[in-house]
């Protein structure tokens, strides 16, 4: 058994070389439209693209209420023809993503555009990517797997939380296999995004808080993680600062566009951060939780923060001080270890405010060996976290969220 300081080395060693790589790659940033309205601007960037065909990648409920409407009108009025495929489901699998691929070739898409939270997005990136990519998904996972550039790709988010229109990721759920692998590399960045905030404005309290949250955690793994660079930093102050400004008005008061919009900016920037920097522990962990129990992303990040920065503190005291004090939470006279505790603290508060629990009722406490086990593997292997811990320790970190 090699000793677990040794391990540590050797996973500090490779987030290194994996640093030296991430600065040194072009990371694309897609042409960005912003603003009320913005979605129908891109719909006319699409046409002037030549696009004559576009594969819609979105979820049944967006269909159900109608959100799409707007969109299709417009698409309609361009000439531009498109085919609806609303079958992804929360944490979308690799059958979801292959039926999607089978609509595309059998409607003879040129394009794709996706419509949704990070879910439809994601799976228009993998079924982008399997487009030109002739090879299992699984063979994707991991970073840099995706060889030929895929499938042009135009995204407009409905929630503010994953951030998936900017990001090198998308997550693909296996469920034969009780779990969720992120694809990673830079050619799945879309070509153009629209942040249209009033495609936000109908969004329920409950979901608003849960991917408000996640962008939060976004911006928090990437602010402490080790591979950070002042790029990263910056855009992560400027979410945290964002989310803490706007989220409690998004959630109290639905129809406030000025918040809506404010979110979908930090949600963008949050990206851009995690793009470079990663993020750590707590998406580890949560990935898992949707891998067993199919709980929504947004609210197991949530749920599992303020325990992983509990446990990181010692080792990025200073950095989350900085995130409490563009938070507006620094006194007069505050020490860094006071401040940063504050922090995590008001992370907590927040979750209280917004109806979410300190805990995870479906967790089995079977199943947390091998929750912990496989969130180790995920974060040692691809993520640079300020502090490692071993499998005893992620058990027993864990274990305080049974309910």
């Amino acid at each position: 058994m090699i000793p677990f300081g040794v391990q540590v080395a050797g996973y500090q060693s490779l987030m290194k070389t994996l640093k030296g790589v991430v600065k040194t790659l072009p990371f694309p940033k897609p042409t960005l439209f912003s603003g009320p309205g913005s979605s129908l601007e891109l719909c006319e960037a699409i046409s002037q693209m030549g696009v004559h065909k576009l594969l819609i990648v979105t979820d049944s409920m967006l269909v159900k209420i109608g959100l799409l409407g707007d969109i299709e009108k417009k698409l309609k009025a361009l000439g531009v023809r498109y085919v609806i495929y609303d079958g992804i489901l929360p944490d979308p699998t690799v059958e979801q993503i292959e039926t999607g691929l089978k609509v595309l070739k059998r409607e003879r898409c040129q394009a794709i555009l996706a419509v949704g939270g990070g879910s439809p997005i994601d799976a228009a990136k993998v079924i982008a990517a399997r487009a030109t990519n002739d090879k299992a998904i699984s063979s994707m996972e991991g970073m840099f797997k995706v060889f030929t550039a895929p499938m042009p790709l135009y995204a407009v988010p409905t929630t503010a939380g994953t951030g998936s229109e900017v990001t090198i990721a998308a997550v693909v759920s296996d469920p034969k296999r009780k779990k969720k692998s992120p694809i990673m590399d830079p050619k799945l960045v879309p070509m153009m995004a629209a942040l249209d905030g009033a495609l936000m404005t109908g969004l329920p309290p409950h979901i608003t808080a849960a991917t408000g949250m996640d962008a939060l955690t976004h911006a928090v793994e990437a602010y402490i993680s080790a591979n950070a660079l002042p790029e990263t930093d910056g855009y992560a102050l400027a979410a945290t600062k964002l989310i803490m400004e706007n989220l409690p008005r998004a959630v109290a008061k639905g129809k406030d566009l000025k918040a809506r919009q404010a979110m979908s900016f930090a949600s963008y920037y949050a990206a851009l951060a995690f793009t470079r920097a990663g993020v750590g522990y707590v998406h580890a962990i949560s990935h898992n939780f949707g891998a067993f129990y199919h709980t929504p992303h947004g609210l197991a990040n949530a749920i599992v923060m303020p325990y992983v920065l509990d446990f990181s503190k010692s080792s990025c005291t200073r950095k989350l001080a900085k995130l409490g004090e563009v938070s507006g939470l620094r006194k007069k006279g505050d020490r860094q270890p006071k401040l940063a505790t504050r922090f995590i603290d008001h992370i907590r508060e927040l979750n209280e405010e917004f109806g979410i629990p300190d805990g995870l009722e479906a967790l089995e406490k079977s199943d947390i060996p091998a929750i912990a086990r496989n969130a180790l593997k995920e974060a040692h292997y691809t993520y640079a976290v300020p502090r490692y811990m071993d499998q005893r320790t992620c058990e027993k970190l864990i274990s305080k969220m049974l309910v």
